[in-house]
């Protein structure tokens, strides 16, 4: 499963809201939800948050194996 656990941290780190986050990416509250909720997330999504918070895929995701 990947989960987002690090993008929360990530944008703690950086100083960056929510809000911020939706307005630099063009993201809507839905997506936030999904991501909150580890759900599937399209690869050109995480393109942009990488790019609004100037880091790299494994700042904001990772692999956690299922149990």
């Amino acid at each position: 499963m990947i989960v987002y656990d690090k993008l929360w941290e990530t944008m703690k780190e950086k100083g960056v809201s929510t809000y911020r986050l939706r307005e630099k990416c063009g993201l809507d509250f839905k997506t936030i939800r999904r991501l909150r909720e580890n759900e599937n997330m399209e690869t050109k999504t995480l393109g942009k948050i990488c790019a609004a918070l100037d880091c790299s895929l494994s700042d904001i995701a990772e692999y956690v194996k299922d149990e």
